[in-house]
């Protein structure tokens, strides 16, 4: 049983802006449990990527692997949980591991592992909202890097590469694809999208947004995921983000 503290929704990120939201693998194999958790994350401000088996955690980290935390079932179908902790902190992403083995070697095994902490079911949704703030304060560090099918975002150096080509982007073009890959499957407004790159007292129109997009899309073939919403704005589309998110058993 998962006990449901309603307070869940008075914490929230801490420590990154609102347009860059936590990404949290969730891997549970109980459907209901996976999307309790999910919804609270979501309500608390963070990204909820659901995982069902062991197996798939090995396919997600071969495609991407910019996560910041995975909260990690150890009982699972497929690869087990154990099996998990290391393939994961390899890839820089911390783990908290979320179980019914309530045993002390369990406890041991995991932390020993590399786990960054390890609770027990039955839980609080609140002491777990507090758990995960507290070990992304330890662990996150500012990301540098963002990736895209074959398109590689280097955020320090400012640097595109597409495959193995580097791409030149203006300061403009590289703020505006930076904001797109950070919030992927998400409607933007234009006037937002202007806020964001350009600052809200710039007093351009909202014809520059399009400009730049239609930049971006010719520089870039991963910009044809630039979806324009009719009388609405932009949405970046990541399909395999979406899939991973209504693929449940």
């Amino acid at each position: 049983m998962v006990r449901v503290c309603l307070k869940c929704s008075l914490i929230s990120c801490k420590g990154k802006d609102m347009e860059m939201k936590y990404r949290i693998l969730v891997v549970e194999d109980d459907i209901d449990i996976s999307n309790l958790i999910c919804m609270n994350l979501e309500i608390a401000g963070y990204e909820a990527i659901p995982i069902y088996d062991g197996d798939e955690v090995c396919r997600c980290l071969e495609g991407k692997s910019d996560y910041d935390l995975a909260i990690l079932d150890l009982m699972l179908p497929g690869r087990d949980g154990f099996s998990l902790i290391q393939p994961l902190t390899k890839h820089q992403i911390p783990v908290l591991c979320l179980t019914a083995k309530a045993d002390v070697i369990s406890k041991v095994q995991g932390l020993k592992m590399g786990a960054e902490d390890y609770m027990v079911k039955p839980f609080e949704i609140l002491e777990l909202l507090v758990r995960i703030e507290k070990i992304l304060r330890r662990t996150t560090r500012e990301k540098t890097l963002l990736t895209f099918q074959d398109l590689k975002v280097d955020l320090k150096s400012h640097k595109v590469y597409e495959g193995t080509k580097e791409i030149g982007l203006k300061p403009m073009e590289f703020r505006l694809l930076t904001i797109f890959l950070q919030n992927r499957n998400i409607m933007l407004p234009r006037e937002r999208l202007m806020d964001l790159v350009w600052g809200e007292n710039f007093l351009g129109e909202s014809r520059t947004v399009d400009v730049h997009v239609a930049k971006l899309r010719k520089k870039l073939n991963a910009c044809r995921a630039i979806v324009t919403v009719p009388r609405g704005g932009y949405l970046f589309e990541d399909n395999e983000m979406v899939s991973g998110k209504n693929n449940k058993l």
